[in-house]
């Protein structure tokens, strides 16, 4: 995991028909789930079938159980034989990750939060060893908080756990998933207002999904011409504090600019 995957694909733990499928959808990354995608009765089948697939080579990242929860220990003990899974821990918090990091050595970790518990002990959270990036489990966190992810109910929420993954020095964390996946627009402008809170990409429950939201994640034809007259400037200026359109470029103006035109590199990849 590179920490720049924009779409993170659920796909549930039992029904190894849909892997293959999930992995061809664009998805920058899929994830194996055995957690709230699987009926309890379930559960051992569908981590029997994970660990098929990923036996034969295939990369994923894996949700597994909460740690309050009868199937979170065979889940680690089924994940050490593949140390280059990711592993998506639910519920977390700063112990219980803990917990799962030291089951674990070498793995890398997706914290999802979606508790209270979890927010409040934010900070704590982002310092365990082993995590790469915390993902938003925003429908569970709304019934447990209270609070309805609703206009900008849950952004001050949401803005602190931008602003925590960056201080502890992680990848932008992962936006929670929309229900919406028929409405083009509709999955897009969700999409863009994750970027716009400086999430680095969001958790999709549908195929029809990733594509709205890599393709939010690329800059548009006028940022991209926007980008480059910005580097002409700066460069025809020897590197000093110029204007364009009528305002002023300096360094960090520079490498905004610098990173809209890598973002661009990536649109054949989307």
């Amino acid at each position: 995991m590179s920490g720049t995957e924009r779409s993170l694909l659920f796909v549930p733990g039992d029904r190894p028909d849909r892997f293959d499928k999930a992995v061809a959808s664009g998805a920058h990354q899929v994830v194996l789930d055995l957690e709230d995608a699987v009926a309890p009765a379930s559960k051992d089948q569908a981590r029997t079938m994970v660990r098929e697939w990923l036996a034969a080579g295939n990369q994923a990242a894996v949700r597994i159980n909460a740690v309050d929860t009868p199937w979170h220990e065979d889940d680690l003990q089924m994940l050490k034989a593949f140390p280059s899974a990711v592993v998506m821990l639910a519920k977390a918090d700063d112990i219980s990750l803990a917990r799962a990091s030291d089951a674990l050595p070498g793995h890398q970790f997706i914290a999802l939060l979606e508790t209270v518990a979890g927010y409040v002990k934010l900070s704590e959270l982002c310092a365990v060893t082993g995590l790469k990036r915390i993902a938003f489990g925003s429908i569970d966190f709304s019934v447990d908080s209270g609070i309805a992810d609703e206009g900008e109910a849950l952004t001050a929420v949401r803005t602190q756990i931008v602003l925590a993954s960056r201080y502890a020095g992680l990848a932008a964390p992962i936006d929670g998933v929309s229900t919406e996946f028929t409405d083009e627009q509709c999955m897009r402008a969700d999409a863009l207002r994750s970027r716009s809170l400086g999430f680095g990409g969001k958790l999709c429950i549908h195929p029809r999904q990733t594509a709205a939201v890599n393709n939010a994640y690329l800059p548009t034809a006028e940022e991209v011409d926007w980008a480059r007259r910005v580097l002409q400037a700066f460069e025809s200026s020897g590197g000093g504090a110029t204007a364009l359109d009528g305002k002023m470029i300096d360094k960090p103006v520079v490498d905004h600019a610098r990173q809209v035109l890598a973002d661009n590199e990536r649109r054949g990849k989307a």
